[in-house]
């Protein structure tokens, strides 16, 4: 398989960091990852927005490849020559603060950012959104800038780790007593017809899907409210879904060994998802990579 590492090209079984790399050393970094659907990147602008505004936080220098232009000619080689230009894949880019002697303030002005990126084949989970998926909650112990994408990700992959060790799905993340999000995908609940998500601020990352999942809704009719889900209304909810870019939208069945409304995927779960495919569908049939 071909990867990209720092403007060049190689087998990914060849690639390698320095080991000061502060992506490796400290988690020093953002990352993304677009949806592929027959060669053509899913949702490109809102992604890159998302990662100029990650890199911005982080204060670290914006390479060239957080450019439309460059990502686009960067993702066509390696879908390419991969063969991944059919069917569906993932792209995955990685921004760190670059290789520099281990300090836990900044490297000196002008170190390089290391840029990598890689693309997979992905395997839509359509069975298991057929049958819908199960769920448990836990802590939210992350940091208090989730809105930052960052390569930050233990307190990520305990909790779905925890989620796997009960045979579950994903691990719906509670602070303060009011759902914030999963360990990778962003939650909604319908109470009464009503789809209610926790609002935009420091504690969630600004879903793309999430985004798409709200201006969907508005336009199908669906009252939309931006406001947090109590730990106690969980239990009451007629639908629960994740939304996330390679999660799509995954309806939640059984939550905490209990159903979920009637224990199979809710009505408005699925007439959201299925305007998502319409939309994942009508991308890929558009002229050019990645508009």
């Amino acid at each position: 398989m071909l990867c990209y590492l720092n403007g060049q090209f190689i087998p990914r079984s060849t690639a390698a960091i320095p080991v000061e790399d502060r992506g490796f050393i400290f988690g020093d970094g953002v990352y993304e990852v677009w949806r592929v659907v027959n060669g053509h990147l899913f949702e490109l602008e809102r992604h890159l927005k998302r990662l100029n505004f990650g890199l911005g936080e982080l204060r670290i220098d914006a390479p060239e490849i957080a450019r439309a232009d460059v990502i686009l000619s960067v993702a066509e080689r390696l879908l390419r020559e991969n063969d991944l230009t059919a069917g569906e894949a993932s792209l995955y880019l990685e921004v760190t603060r670059g290789a520099a002697p281990r300090t836990h303030q900044f490297p000196a002005p002008g170190t390089k950012p290391t840029v990598f990126a890689m693309a997979n084949r992905f395997t839509p989970s359509d069975e298991l959104r057929a049958r819908g998926a199960t769920a448990i909650t836990g802590p939210d112990v992350r940091w208090l800038r989730c809105d930052i994408k960052t390569i930050q990700l233990l307190p990520n992959v305990f909790a779905k780790q925890a989620a796997a060790e009960k045979g579950a799905t994903e691990c719906i993340l509670i602070r303060d007593g009011v759902v914030t999000e999963g360990s990778h995908a962003n939650v909604f609940g319908v109470f009464d017809g009503v789809l209610r998500t926790h609002p935009l601020n420091n504690l969630i990352l600004a879903g793309i899907t999430r985004a798409l999942v709200l201006e969907m809704a508005r336009d199908l009719g669906i009252p939309v409210e931006e406001e947090g889900i109590d730990e106690l209304e969980l239990s009451g909810a007629d639908e629960l879904f994740l939304a996330g870019t390679t999660t799509d939208i995954m309806p939640i069945v059984r939550l905490n060994d209990r159903h979920v409304g009637t224990g199979f995927p809710g009505e408005i779960t699925q007439r959201l998802y299925k305007e998502l495919r319409a939309h994942l569908d009508a991308a890929s049939m558009s002229a050019g990579i990645g508009r």
